[in-house]
């Protein structure tokens, strides 16, 4: 299993640095955030993408925030589309797994949203495939807002219909989604069972604390809030022999990666 950051910890003054530090405090991963753009040179990510694979720090990338396939406007599908690719694009160079992406809001059309998705993925998907990147994964995220594609049962139908796509669960996510739906630990138990038949080679996670009103996300939070209480993650993961990456997502998102590696008990020598 491995445990990293969103992002490059602010202790390294570049993402060499960074990723040195993520590995100086017992960390093995680490999500490039390309939330504004994936606006890297090939040659740039190549050098850190070397860099991570030497301190052997597992890479993933985020797409931008901005991406909306059921969006009301050509242009934003089309540069959905886009942005997509840069972000494979960029995530090739580095050696990163994986991209995760918000792929859209239901909106005024919320009947058309699972074929936007599709729609998009797909183009996404081909186009990479003609540039010969076959190695990255398009992971859609669990979202947290009731108004926002994706649960698990609708990135399951996405996967029916493109190739090369997985989830990215998103534990507060869904907990806020549903209200303050994971209140026990076989809630959280039900949610990964729900997930390991769907992730494919290595499970995906974001992990932190949320705060949530009646229409699900509001604000992420410290893993001491215990919303939901990732200790059950931790106690149900404990002894899985799957292959998991965790990146945190709290306001504290180096230290709360440590805090949750050492609520396993196999992982707290890694120190």
């Amino acid at each position: 299993m491995r445990f990293g950051p969103a992002g490059y910890p602010s202790a390294g003054k570049n993402a060499e640095g960074a990723l040195q530090y993520t590995k100086d405090i017992g960390l093995g991963a680490l999500e490039v955030e390309f939330v504004r753009g994936a606006r890297i040179s090939r040659e740039r990510a190549e050098a850190i993408g070397g860099f991570a694979r030497r301190l052997d720090i597992r890479l993933s990338c985020h797409a931008p925030y901005f991406i909306s396939f059921n969006s009301d406007s050509d242009e934003t599908r089309a540069k959905s589309i886009d942005w997509v690719l840069d972000t494979a694009r960029a995530a090739h160079a580095l050696g990163a797994y994986i991209i995760v992406i918000h792929a859209a809001s239901y909106g005024k059309s919320p009947g058309t949203a699972m074929g936007s998705v599709i729609d998009g993925l797909r183009k996404c998907k081909d186009i990479l495939d003609s540039e010969g990147i076959k190695d990255v994964t398009l992971g859609i995220e669990t979202m947290g807002k009731q108004g926002q594609f994706g649960t698990l049962k609708e990135i399951a139908e996405v996967m029916d219909s493109v190739d090369g796509v997985r989830p990215v669960l998103d534990v507060a996510h869904v907990h806020a989604r549903g209200v303050g739906a994971l209140k026990t630990r076989e809630d959280m138990q039900n949610l990964i069972d729900e997930f390991f038949p769907l992730c494919g080679d290595i499970a995906h996670f974001h992990i932190s604390c949320i705060k949530y009103g009646e229409k699900g996300e509001i604000s992420h939070l410290p893993l001491e809030t215990k919303e939901p209480d990732l200790q059950y993650l931790a106690d149900i993961l404990n002894d899985s022999d799957r292959e998991c990456t965790f990146i945190c997502e709290s306001p504290l998102i180096e230290k709360d990666a440590v805090v949750f590696r050492d609520m396993f008990p196999k992982h707290r020598l890694s120190k």
